[in-house]
């Protein structure tokens, strides 16, 4: 599944990123890596996301969130 289709409350594991060079070498410098716990807070429909990571809240749009594989 993508993240976003996760439920907010929720905790995932990151299994892949499936983005642009840049923009994936971005949410790794940030800690986002395989294997990462993400708790989502907020799913608006069709809107930014806003995630827990590393106890850091992170804000991501849904074109990004799209292209991100978790497991629960």
């Amino acid at each position: 599944m993508t993240l976003a289709q996760g439920e907010e409350g929720k905790t995932y594991l990151v299994e892949k990123l499936s983005l642009a060079q840049k923009t994936e070498k971005r949410l790794q410098a940030l800690g986002m890596t395989c294997g990462t716990k993400i708790e989502v807070m907020k799913n608006k429909n069709g809107g930014t996301m806003i995630i827990k990571m590393r106890n850091t809240r992170l804000a991501i749009g849904r074109g990004i969130s799209t292209h991100i594989e978790v497991r629960s």
